[in-house]
C-alpha cells in the first residue's frame, strides 16, 4: 500500500502519466462512483490499462492514492488560506471546502473504510495532516479573538463534516448552517 506520491526519480513521462491517471480517477470516481471501470480512467488519461496497473496495481491502490492526494490538497488549502485571508474568513472558507469535499467523496471513504482498518497508515497520516491544517487556522482565529479558545482542530473537522451530512439532501442549506455555526464559534461575552 503506497500512501505517498511517486518517487522523484520517476522519469518525466512516467510522472506525467501518474499525475494524469490520478487526476482522471478523481473525476471518474465522482461521476461514476468508486467502482468505475479502470479502463475508462486509463482512456481519459490517454494511457493504456497496463500503464494504469504499473502505477496502481489494484483498484484499492488507486483509491488510496486519490484519497491521499485529495486530503493533502485540502490541508494545503488551509495553509494557503492562513497566509492570505483574515483568520475568521480563512476558517469559514476552509470549512465550506471541507464540507463540500466530504459531501462529494463519501463513496470513496466508504470503500476505503470497508477495506482498510481505521488505524491504517493511510488514515493515520491523512487525519494527522487534516488536524494540523485545522489547528493552524484555528490557532490564528483564536489568537485574533474570532473563535472560542476551548475548540480544538478535531472538533472543527467534526463540525465541518456535520455540516456536510446535514446539507447532503439539501446542499443549498449548507451556507446557512455554516453561518449559524460560525456565529456559535465566536467567543461569548
Amino acid at each position: 500500500m503506497s500512501t505517498t506520491p511517486p518517487p522523484r526519480s520517476m522519469r518525466a513521462d512516467a510522472r506525467r502519466n501518474y499525475e494524469r491517471l490520478l487526476a482522471e480517477a478523481k473525476i471518474v470516481f465522482v461521476e461514476q462512483g468508486v467502482d468505475a471501470a479502470l479502463e475508462e480512467i486509463a482512456r481519459r488519461a490517454g494511457v493504456g490499462i497496463g500503464t494504469l496497473y504499473r502505477h496502481f496495481p489494484t483498484r484499492l491502490a488507486l483509491q488510496e492514492a486519490v484519497y491521499h492526494d485529495q486530503v493533502m490538497e485540502m490541508a494545503q488549502e488551509a495553509f494557503d488560506l492562513a497566509e492570505r485571508l483574515p483568520p475568521a474568513e480563512a476558517i469559514r472558507t476552509w470549512m465550506r471546502s471541507v464540507a463540500g469535499y466530504s459531501r462529494t467523496k463519501r463513496g470513496l471513504m466508504d470503500a476505503l473504510k470497508s477495506t482498510l482498518e481505521s488505524d491504517s497508515e493511510l488514515f493515520a497520516a491523512c487525519h494527522a495532516k487534516m488536524r494540523e491544517a485545522a489547528g493552524v487556522l484555528l490557532s490564528r482565529a483564536q489568537d485574533a479573538g474570532d473563535v472560542r479558545r476551548e475548540l480544538n482542530g478535531l472538533e472543527l473537522l467534526r463540525i465541518s463534516h456535520a455540516i456536510s451530512v446535514a446539507a447532503e439532501r439539501s446542499p443549498e442549506t449548507g451556507e446557512l448552517m455554516l453561518t449559524i455555526v460560525m456565529d456559535g464559534l465566536r467567543p461569548q461575552p
